[in-house]
Formats: structure tokens, C-alpha cells, sequence
């Protein structure tokens, strides 16, 4: 009985130190080496013209900072970090996420703390090693490419897109499995709507199968805006054209 009760109030004590209630965010950030006074701001995109809009502005003080706020759905944000050449991408979600910014080269930021985040890192490393061939590619043939278009020499040229053409299209279909074998296994990720999204936006799609991933995700993720926007994409496909005519009922099909 007391072995029962201590880990009753073990469990109780590690949900009464989160530091966020249910639909808020915490963003504490790691930025060594940052000087205080620069800014960072948090990045959102307006529901209606989807542009970008800031949502918050912090400071970094003695290598941190810290943003809070609320959330309804998961969705992608960024930080901007003043003077930075790039932004880092977030998923904003309920929680408590965790930002290590690497100053010397902002893509390698760490992001993590959260499920959709960690998820999120996977995703990417995962896809990264798919294109490797494409990047690697490019950076060996990069010099040569400048060099030919300056001498003009268009046999070399068309040579090096032929070969480029043909690694694009493998890395492609190579990541297009790989967002499908996502997808299906990973039903409670935000990942996982997003990818059917995109995915609808290609006149290859097998519609059919896109349907089916959509249906086995979780009920959280259907009430997302993404979620709502793919619901209404399959409802229209299913609606008739117009100037058609409907079958009058019980006649033969």
C-alpha cells in the first residue's frame, strides 16, 4: 500500500512541476554566445492571408530567453533571431519546447521538448538522408556547372542537368515513399496532416489511399486547420460537376 501510494504522489509531483496548463506554450531558449539586448521574435502566419505576422518579441539576457503564451491547435512557427541569416522552425503546440540556438550556423538550431518537435527532428533527419544524393551532387558539380555556362559549352551544361534530372526524380519518388510510410504509421502526428496536405496537391496522388490516411487520424488532428481544409478538399471532389445531371432514385447505374 505505501509503494502504491508513493508512486501515486511521484506521478503527482511530476505533473505539478510543468510550468504550462492545457492549451499553453512555454519556449525556453538556449542562445550562447547571443549578446543581450537582441531580439527574437515568434512568427505565425495570419489565418486569413496565411502572410507571415509576428506574435511576440523577447530579448535575450545573460544567453536566454523565454516566450509564453496560448495555443488552440498545433501549428508551424518560426524564430527569428536578429541579425541571423535564416529562421527557425517550430511547431507551436501545448507544452513545453525547448530551443537551442547555435549561433555560428542557425540551421543547426535544436528544437525539442515537445512530441510534434521531436517528431518533427526525426522527420527531417530522416529526409535529409534521402536527398543527401541530390545535395552531394550539386556541391561536386557546382563549380563545374559556372564554369561551363561562362564558356558556354552547352554539351557540358546539358550533360550535368540530364544528370541532375534524373537524381531529382529518384530522390523524389524515394521521399514521396517515405512521406506515405509516415503517414501511416505515425496517425497522431501533426506531421502526418500536414504531409496529407501536401501530398493532395499532386495530380499523381492516389486520392484513395490519402482518404484512408486521413480517416485513421486521430480525432485532434481532424479539427486542426489543415485537417479542416483536407475534410472540405475530399467533400468537394465528391460533389458533383456542374451541369450534371442526378441519377433519379431507384433508377439503374
Amino acid at each position: 500500500m505505501k509503494k502504491i501510494l508513493f508512486v501515486l504522489t511521484a506521478s503527482a509531483a511530476i505533473i505539478s512541476c510543468s510550468k504550462v496548463k492545457d492549451g499553453e506554450y512555454l519556449i525556453t531558449g538556449t542562445a550562447t554566445g547571443i549578446e543581450n539586448g537582441k531580439t527574437i521574435i515568434l512568427q505565425g502566419a495570419d489565418p486569413a492571408t496565411r502572410m507571415p505576422v509576428s506574435l511576440d518579441t523577447v530579448k535575450v539576457e545573460n544567453g536566454k530567453f523565454e516566450i509564453k503564451g496560448k495555443v488552440t491547435e498545433p501549428a508551424f512557427h518560426t524564430l527569428i533571431l536578429q541579425g541571423a541569416n535564416g529562421p527557425i522552425p517550430l511547431i507551436l503546440e501545448t507544452g513545453e519546447i525547448k530551443v537551442t540556438i547555435d549561433k555560428d550556423s542557425i540551421q543547426k538550431s535544436k528544437v525539442s521538448g515537445t512530441y510534434n518537435n521531436d517528431e518533427y527532428v526525426s522527420f527531417i533527419e530522416d529526409i535529409t538522408k534521402t536527398q543527401k544524393s541530390l545535395i552531394d551532387f550539386q556541391k561536386k558539380n557546382n563549380q563545374k556547372m559556372q564554369q561551363a555556362q561562362q564558356a558556354q559549352d552547352t554539351a557540358v551544361i546539358n550533360s550535368l542537368m540530364k544528370q541532375y534530372m534524373e537524381i531529382q526524380k529518384e530522390v523524389g519518388e524515394n521521399s514521396k515513399k517515405k512521406y506515405y510510410t509516415y503517414a501511416e504509421s505515425h496517425p497522431k502526428s501533426y506531421i502526418t496532416v500536414v504531409l496529407i496536405q501536401n501530398l493532395l496537391n499532386d495530380p499523381a496522388a492516389d486520392t484513395k489511399k490519402l482518404e484512408s490516411l486521413y480517416n485513421s487520424l486521430d480525432e485532434s488532428l481532424k479539427t486542426t486547420t489543415p485537417g479542416k481544409e483536407i475534410k472540405t478538399r475530399f467533400g468537394q471532389a465528391k460533389m458533383p460537376s456542374v451541369g450534371a445531371t442526378a441519377a433519379p432514385v431507384g433508377s439503374a447505374k
